[in-house]
């Protein structure tokens, strides 16, 4: 849903573009630190340290969204750009949903293990249901549309964060939304492909 509305953000990713295109990074180098930071979170999260779990989690969801800024106000678009970017945000995501299988979780219905699996999941099927479409040729144009896309994802694994800062059972819940909507969004876009 926030992919639709990109439009809205449009002026605030031009000037963040023109502040960090100052810097002597390139957008694929923004994109490759992500995952630096990622790693840097995932670290924190296997020892409980949530708090900065957190802050490096937001430092790499930044730095994904600085990667495409930079390349549009520098004119560095590229498809091998825009293909690292994509490839970056499932590592990345990954990498999060990995260290959550670290800490001790209680169950909701299911194990929290099999949410985190499925959010994993979900997360990566949604990718692949647009990717599929359009290399199999059942559309043209990207399938963006969904109940929830990478950035409603970013939000939500956030959300697990910040409440698992103030107790540690409360991190299942947006991990449960992530899984459930992520699988539906991509039941959606499978749904419009063969629209």
């Amino acid at each position: 849903m926030l992919s639709e509305k990109r439009e809205k953000f449009k002026k605030l990713s031009e000037n963040i573009g023109a502040v960090c295109a100052k810097l002597s990074l390139t957008p694929n180098q923004y994109t490759l630190l992500s995952l630096f930071f990622a790693i840097l979170a995932f670290w924190f999260l296997i020892k409980a340290n949530l708090i900065w779990a957190l802050s490096f989690f937001l430092v790499a969801a930044f730095l994904d969204f600085i990667d495409g800024a930079v390349a549009k106000y520098a004119r560095k678009e590229t498809k091998e750009g825009a293909y690292l970017d994509t490839i970056c945000d499932r590592y990345v995501e990954g990498i999060i949903l990995l260290g959550f299988l670290f800490l001790p979780l209680l169950p909701f219905l299911l194990s929290a293990k099999v949410w985190i699996f499925l959010a994993l999941f979900g997360g990566l099927l949604t990718t692949y249901a647009k990717a599929a479409a359009k290399e199999k040729g059942l559309v043209t144009a990207e399938l963006k549309k969904g109940l929830i896309g990478r950035g409603e994802r970013v939000i939500l694994i956030s959300l697990s964060l910040i409440l698992g800062v103030f107790n540690l059972s409360w991190v299942i819940y947006p991990i449960i939304i992530l899984a459930i909507f992520s699988n539906i969004t991509a039941l959606q876009r499978i749904f419009l492909a063969f629209k």
